[in-house]
């Protein structure tokens, strides 16, 4: 694929194909990936694959845990609720997801359902949890630079036929990622990304998140008509 094709035609996969995908495919995803840019090019990145009886372990300790209350316990910073246009855009494409899936705002039962689904990984056959060194824990630098890596993960895994939703829920209850995925204490759990084969046949699948104008989001500083010229 061409480039923008890839980046303008990606979406976030959230159904997928109980087919299983191949190590040297992600291993291909991965290596594209890791030419991402970091600082200094430290390349702080980790990455864990799991798949197979590892990652049902993972599914059922994140929604057995859930469902008892257990409070999320992250590794990386929350800023809280979003408010103002934030909380706007997350209620857009929570809509749009809901209509895909049929789930009416008010069913309370398959509202939770589908949030359960963001805690099993959204079923995907695969999960990539990406850390970072802890040694350089307590900046900002690492987690950009994951964010970087994991931005081209997703669209090298697109572009080769397979689908991604960079997943919060996964990690939420890291205690169980770590024990399950065998991700050892000098390493900092960052995201998740659930990856597969499409299932074209899935509703939610089918949506395509709005984004905001580019007139909204950029400002061009010292481009006047002398500088042009």
């Amino acid at each position: 694929m061409e480039f923008d094709e890839v980046v303008l035609g990606r979406r976030s996969i959230r159904g997928y194909k109980p087919v299983p995908v191949p190590k040297a495919l992600i291993r291909e995803v991965i290596e594209v990936a890791m030419r991402a840019p970091s600082s200094l090019n430290t390349q702080p990145w980790n990455f864990h694959v799991v798949t197979g009886e590892p990652l049902n372990r993972i599914r059922r300790g994140n929604t057995e845990r859930n469902l008892a209350g257990v409070p999320d316990s992250r590794e990386f910073r929350s800023h809280g609720a979003y408010q103002g246009m934030h909380r706007e855009r997350q209620k857009e494409v929570a809509a749009q997801l809901f209509a895909a899936m049929d789930i009416p705002w008010e069913d309370k039962a398959k509202r939770k359902d589908w949030v359960l689904r963001g805690f099993r990984q959204f079923d995907a056959p695969v999960a990539v949890v990406v850390t970072y060194d802890r040694s350089i824990h307590g900046g900002d630098i690492a987690p950009f630079d994951c964010g970087a890596v994991t931005n081209a993960l997703v669209t090298a895994a697109w572009s080769r036929g397979l689908g991604c939703v960079i997943n919060s829920q996964g990690i939420m209850q890291s205690p169980v990622v770590r024990e399950h995925a065998g991700i050892p204490d000098d390493q900092v759990i960052m995201i998740c990304v659930a990856l597969g084969f499409p299932d074209e046949s899935f509703p939610a699948n089918a949506v395509v998140s709005k984004r905001k104008p580019v007139d909204e989001a950029v400002r061009f500083v010292g481009f006047d008509r002398s500088y042009i010229r």
